[in-house]
């Protein structure tokens, strides 16, 4: 699976665009502020409906104009293409299409073309809040599982409606448990199979992940990630149940997975000694990567994320992601670069997207790799 064309009318920094890359190594470079990320996330819309950077479309439409519209040519298997056109008018609702045909469903287009992005702001997940956390797992599990995604959209639905109940319900002063009921039981349901799903997950993601964080730290120190939700207690429900008067004064649902977290975890072995600071690190017990990791062993655990996500797509869709690398030469240390270059060497990758400020950098880095690699410039 891979992109062939792609066209852009007045999607962020792009009126009109039109390209046409390789099946393996496509290069991006240009000055900072030329649209190089612009378009990566042009691609990730593309194969996941939505930006990889902003939570509403209407801010990818182009300053001044009124609509955007995304257009590309995927090989999906060998001699069988499909085109899948995004449009958005200010105002109305986004149109996805197959073939010239809308889904029924935006949802039913997620996984079809897995992609996986590598950016300079992943370390987020190890530095901010657990809502980003939960947001890249689901975003990895929502490609990966049909019946996970149903789930989810289906729970942030009845999750609204309730916070507009107890809303309603603090205005009045007064509590329908009955009515609350309604929205309680498919709540509760649906947020068992979502922890159970996350638990399983985190389970089988852990050896790849750990795999791919040995290899690019030369096995440096141990890492774990633990999947932490209240749902796990046995009086989960009845807690739930007996907070209520809570969230009507609050005005919003204070336990569920909406809430979970997933702790980011290092140490055991020889760990970074750049973090001279923290002696936790020499523990055998991992510990808080937030707190004491360095900034290279938190961008080194977050690319392994990224690869173990990819491979777990590669495995689950039989079909190698795109990958999406934006600033990454200028982002890790050249221990780290060689390690990548090598996995792209060995034909470990699919189709790539690498962007960089320097061309000069990367023509030297890649000018070894066997693989075909073609170089498009932005802002020219």
């Amino acid at each position: 699976m891979h992109l062939e064309k792609l066209s852009l009318t007045n999607f962020k920094n792009y009126e009109d665009g039109r390209y046409a890359f390789g099946r393996q190594v496509n290069v991006i470079v240009g000055p900072n502020g030329s649209g190089k990320t612009n378009l990566l996330d042009a691609i990730y819309f593309l194969a996941l409906s939505k930006s990889a950077f902003q939570n509403q479309d209407a801010l990818s439409i182009l300053h001044n104009a009124d609509y955007f519209i995304l257009d590309g040519i995927f090989e999906e298997q060998e001699q069988h293409h499909v085109q899948i056109t995004i449009s958005l008018q200010r105002g109305q609702r986004k149109v996805v299409m197959a073939d010239k045909k809308p889904y029924e469903r935006v949802s039913e287009h997620i996984g079809r073309f897995p992609v996986v992005l590598i950016a300079p702001n992943d370390t987020d997940l190890v530095r901010e809040h657990s809502e980003d956390r939960r947001h890249f797992f689901d975003g990895v599990l929502s490609q990966l599982d049909a019946e996970y995604l149903r789930d989810y959209l289906m729970y942030q639905q009845v999750l609204k409606q309730r916070n507009s109940l107890l809303k309603l319900f603090a205005e009045r002063n007064q509590v329908d448990n009955d009515m609350l009921d309604t929205y309680d039981v498919p709540l509760l349901e649906i947020g068992q199979r979502i922890h159970d799903r996350r638990k399983r997950f985190v389970t089988e993601f852990l050896p790849g992940f750990r795999a791919h964080y040995a290899y690019l730290s030369d096995e440096r120190e141990a890492v774990d990630i633990v999947y932490e939700s209240e749902v796990s207690d046995p009086e989960f429900v009845a807690e739930f149940r007996h907070f209520r008067r809570r969230d009507t004064v609050l005005q919003r649902t204070t336990m569920g997975v909406h809430k979970d977290d997933y702790s980011f975890r290092i140490g055991g072995r020889d760990a970074d000694t750049t973090s001279s600071s923290s002696p936790g690190l020499f523990s055998s017990e991992p510990i808080p990567l937030k707190k004491f990791g360095s900034q290279g062993q938190q961008k080194t655990f977050v690319i392994a994320l990224k690869l173990a996500q990819f491979d777990q797509l590669e495995a689950r869709k039989n079909i190698k992601p795109i990958l999406l690398l934006d600033d990454i030469f200028d982002k890790l240390d050249d221990r780290r670069i060689g390690k990548l270059i090598q996995r792209m060497d060995e034909g470990d990758f699919g189709q790539l997207f690498i962007t960089d400020a320097r061309p000069e950098r990367t023509r030297e880095l890649l000018k070894r790799v066997k693989a075909d690699v073609r170089f498009f410039e932005t802002g020219s």
